[in-house]
């Protein structure tokens, strides 16, 4: 039976993805870890162990612990938090992957490591970009990902390792809270349509940004990290699913919540999300391991309302018409 460790699990994608692979493989199989003590409500299905991934005794001890087949490298400082700590980025973010590349080579580990949107920068074609072109990042979160993209690649060629990786758009989940992203006002404004009817955007009304609901980033992972990479013509993929702005969504808001208001008060992270594409073409992974995702922007939408409104427990009805 495979086993699987993730780090970085109590992020917002590492938390639904420890769940995922439990349902499919057992939770026994699944290691969690993250730089925190273990929460009471998180992860008690499984084992959970402390791990900073800086630490490349105790990840060796781990791995070998649980003898681990898979590895999914997930622990990250995000975009907007690096910008405003750049040495902390570094430090987690390449050294973090240096040690997990590292130790996938010595125990001959499948590893999958996730890229972003933010990889690309302002002279990247802004739609439809390709899985190969011009990558300019202009934030240490977009240089952090460019770094393992090709470290990972050359790993792979010099050594024979098991890498992939996906370009994740902008994540929306119901479940965890977002984690300093630039694509996280698309996740707060759900909370605040149910408690205030009324939201700030701290981006501008129409930035189109790639996004994606968090069970088709997880789906996508999944098949991804199970796919035979013998027809792989690459080691990582361009992941897509819808486009929108906050306007946009505001609007598709509106439709359950006529009364719900937006304004708008655009800040520093404004100024990371002009550089990222506005849709990205993921055509190759379409073809090479049959990925599709299933979240329209009306269903998720949708989904957002419904989930997030039980877990808030704040009562939901749709005003919408059909």
């Amino acid at each position: 039976m495979t086993n699987i460790l993730i780090t970085g699990s109590l992020g917002q994608i590492g938390a639904e993805l420890v769940d995922k692979f439990r349902e499919k493989y057992g939770a026994d199989h699944v290691i969690a870890t993250d730089i925190k003590q273990q929460p009471h409500d998180t992860h008690s299905q499984g084992p959970y162990e402390y791990l900073n991934v800086l630490d490349k005794d105790r990840f060796t001890e781990l791995i070998v612990n649980y003898e681990i087949d898979w590895l999914v490298h997930n622990a990250s400082v995000l975009s907007a938090t690096g910008e405003r700590n750049p040495k902390l980025a570094l430090d987690v973010n390449i050294r973090g992957f240096e040690n997990a590349i590292e130790l996938a080579k010595q125990y001959n580990l499948r590893i999958l490591s996730p890229s972003s949107i933010a990889a690309f920068g302002p002279t990247t074609p802004k739609i439809n970009t390709p899985d190969f072109t011009i990558m300019r990042p202009t934030t240490i979160y977009g240089v952090s990902k460019v770094y393992i993209e090709l470290l990972g690649e050359y790993y792979h060629q010099k050594w024979d390792v098991d890498f992939r990786s996906l370009r994740y758009p902008g994540i929306i989940s119901w479940k965890s809270p977002p984690g300093g992203g630039t694509t996280d006002y698309a996740v707060e404004i759900f909370h605040e349509a149910l408690k205030n009817k009324q939201y700030t955007s701290f981006l501008d009304r129409n930035t189109i940004l790639p996004m994606m609901h968090i069970d088709d980033c997880l789906l996508g992972t999944v098949q991804l990290m199970e796919a035979n990479d013998a027809i792989f013509t690459q080691r990582t993929f361009n992941l897509a699913a819808v486009s929108f702005s906050p306007q946009e969504l505001a609007v598709e808001i509106q439709k359950h919540i006529p009364d719900f208001e937006i304004t708008y008060e655009p800040d520093y992270r404004q100024e990371i999300a002009k550089t990222w594409p506005e849709s990205i073409d993921d055509s190759e992974a379409r073809k090479q391991w049959n990925w599709q995702h299933q979240y329209d922007l009306s269903n998720l939408v949708i989904d957002m309302f419904h989930n997030l409104s039980d877990k808030l427990g704040i009562p939901f009805q749709s005003m919408a018409t059909h």
